[in-house]
C-alpha cells in the first residue's frame, strides 16, 4: 500500500541528484464534514440524577432490539416487560444489563468509618467467579441466569433475552442478543490513493528522549522532510492527521502540589505548562503542511468526564493561527472524502477491560459495535455527563472507520455485516511506547502500521529506521 508506491521510486538516500527538483503537492481534501456535535456540550448542568441516561438509552433502543429479536427467534416471539413475566412462559425482554461485582471498587467502602478498611489497591482486572448478572427495564429487575456469558458482559449493556422466568423468581436465559450493526452508510470514497495518519499517546512531558525522537520522525515524515523521493511522494498523499488523546504523558498530573501548602508551591510550575509548549511546536510544524485533527485524552488539559470537550485554543498560540489545526471531541466523528470515521482516546475500550473477561482490545472494539453502544460502562465506571434527553453515545448509523486510540498493540480487521455493512476496526497503539502508528487509505480501506524507531540500545548499528508493514 503505502510502501508500494514507494517502490517503483525506490532511491538511496546516497544516490545522486536528480536532474530536475522533484517537488510533491499534497493532495488536496475535497470534503470534510465533522459529525461530532452530539457530542458537544452547551449547557452543562450536573444536578441531574444518573437514571436518566439509563431511561433514555433503553428507550432509544428497545424498538431496534424488538426488531433485532423478531428477526433471531421468529415473528412470533412473545415480547414482555418484566411486570409481565408469567412463570414458565417462553418471551423474550428487553433490558438493561446490571452486573454485580465483588471486585469492584466503592468510594463508599473505602470512606466507611464502622469497616475501617484499607483502600483496595488497582487490579488489572475486577471480574470474579462470584459475579452475578441482573436484567432491569424501567420498573423491576430480575437476576438471570443459563446461557448466558456472566464474565464477559458488562453493566450497562441493553440487549434481549429469550427465556423463561422460574419457580424460584429467576429468568433462565437459553439465548440472547444484541442490537448488531446500525444501518449502513453509503460509499462514497475516494478513486485514488489517500491515506489519512492515526496517531495516540504523544506522551510529551514523559522525559523519554527516544519518545520526543521519534515523534519528531513522525512529524519529518508527514511534512516531507525525510526519506528519499520515493518516500516524500508517498508523504504527500497523506491527507490528514488525526491525533487520538492522551497527547501529554501520565507523569505531567502531578498530584503533590495539591497536597502541599501553598506557600511551598507559590514558584513552581505545573509539569503540564512545559508538555503543552512542546506540544504547540509540534502542532505547528504538522499545521502548515496538512490539516490535524486534535482528540483529548485521559491525560490531557480538559473535563475528565465522556464526552471530553476540545481542548482550548488559548493552549496553543503558534498552531492555533493555521485553519488546518481542528481541536474536537472524544469520541469523535466526521465524514473524511466521503468515509465516515468513528473513534474514541480509548477510555471505553480500557474500561470494559478491566470489567470484563475480554482480553483482547480488538475484540472489545467489535464487540462494542455489535452492542450498539460505544460506552455502555458508563457512567456506572467511566465518568460521563448526565444526559437526559438522548444518549449520544448510541450508534445509530455504521461508520466505515471504527478506532480506538492507546492500545497495547496496532490491530485491524474488516467486519462485515448481515445487511452489507464493511467496518475497519482499527486499535492504534500508544506511540509513546511503542513508536508505531497508522495509515488508512481511503480509496479501500486498506490499513497499516508505520513505526519509527530512533537511536534504540536494541538497535545494533544505532540507525534511525521509518519501516511500513503491509497489512
Amino acid at each position: 500500500m503505502f510502501s508500494e508506491q514507494a517502490a517503483p521510486r525506490a532511491q538511496g538516500l546516497l544516490a545522486p541528484p536528480s536532474a530536475e527538483a522533484c517537488t510533491f503537492s499534497r493532495v488536496p481534501v475535497s470534503a470534510y464534514s465533522d459529525r461530532s456535535q452530539p457530542f458537544r456540550l452547551g449547557e452543562r448542568s450536573f444536578g441531574r440524577q444518573y437514571a436518566h441516561i439509563y431511561a433514555v438509552r433503553l428507550a432509544q433502543m428497545r424498538h431496534v432490539l424488538e426488531q433485532r429479536a423478531r428477526r433471531k427467534w421468529g415473528d412470533t416471539v412473545v415480547l414482555r416487560k418484566l411486570s409481565e413475566l408469567q412463570t414458565g412462559e417462553k418471551c423474550c425482554v428487553v433490558g438493561t444489563l446490571f452486573k454485580a461485582m465483588q471486585l469492584q471498587p466503592s468510594i463508599l467502602q473505602e470512606i466507611s468509618e464502622e469497616h475501617n478498611l484499607v483502600p483496595q489497591p488497582p487490579l488489572p482486572k475486577y471480574i470474579d467467579p462470584s459475579d452475578e448478572l441482573m436484567l432491569e427495564d424501567e420498573l423491576q429487575r430480575i437476576k438471570l441466569e443459563g446461557a448466558i456469558e456472566v464474565q464477559k458482559l458488562v453493566t450497562g449493556t441493553v440487549f434481549a433475552v429469550y427465556g423463561s422466568e422460574q419457580d424460584d423468581g429467576k429468568f433462565l436465559v437459553e439465548d440472547h442478543c444484541f442490537a448488531n450493526l446500525p444501518q449502513a452508510l453509503p460509499w462514497n470514497g475516494p478513486s485514488s490513493d489517500r491515506f489519512v495518519l492515526l496517531v495516540s499517546g504523544l506522551g510529551l512531558g514523559s522525559g523519554s528522549g527516544e519518545s520526543l525522537l521519534s515523534t519528531q520522525l513522525l512529524v519529518d515524515v508527514v511534512t516531507g522532510q525525510l526519506g528519499a523521493e520515493g518516500e516524500q511522494s508517498c508523504a504527500a498523499h497523506i491527507s490528514r492527521v488525526i491525533l487520538a488523546g492522551n497527547l501529554l504523558s501520565q507523569n505531567t498530573q502531578s498530584r503533590d502540589t495539591i497536597n502541599k501548602a501553598k506557600y511551598l508551591t507559590k514558584k513552581t510550575q505545573a509539569a503540564s505548562v512545559e508538555a503543552v509548549k512542546m506540544l504547540d511546536e509540534i502542532l505547528l510544524q504538522l499545521c502548515t503542511s496538512v490539516p490535524v485533527d486534535v482528540m483529548p485524552g485521559e491525560f490531557d488539559p480538559t473535563n475528565y468526564t465522556l464526552p471530553q470537550q476540545p481542548l482550548h485554543h488559548c493552549m496553543l498560540p503558534l498552531a492555533r493561527a493555521y485553519p488546518t489545526l481542528r481541536l474536537v471531541t472524544n469520541p469523535y466523528q466526521a465524514d473524511l472524502d466521503g468515509v465516515r470515521f468513528l473513534g474514541t482516546s480509548g477510555q471505553n475500550i480500557s474500561d470494559i477491560f478491566k470489567y470484563s473477561s475480554m482480553d483482547d482490545y480488538l475484540e472489545i472494539l467489535e464487540w462494542t459495535l455489535l452492542a450498539g453502544h460505544i460506552s455502555p460502562t458508563a457512567p456506572d465506571t467511566l465518568g460521563c455527563y448526565p444526559f437526559y434527553k438522548s444518549d449520544p453515545f448510541i450508534l445509530t448509523e455504521c461508520p466505515h472507520v471504527y478506532f480506538c486510540g492507546n492500545a497495547p498493540r496496532f490491530q485491524c480487521k474488516v467486519l462485515k455485516g448481515e445487511d452489507g455493512q464493511r467496518v475497519l476496526l482499527v486499535t492504534v497503539p500508544d506511540f509513546s511506547a511503542t513508536q508505531t502508528a497508522c495509515l488508512i487509505n481511503l480509496r479501500n480501506l486498506g490499513c497499516q502500521p508505520i513505526s519509527f524507531s530512533g537511536f534504540g540500545a536494541e538497535d545494533d548499528d544505532g540507525d534511525m529506521e521509518v519501516t511500513h508493514s503491509g497489512t
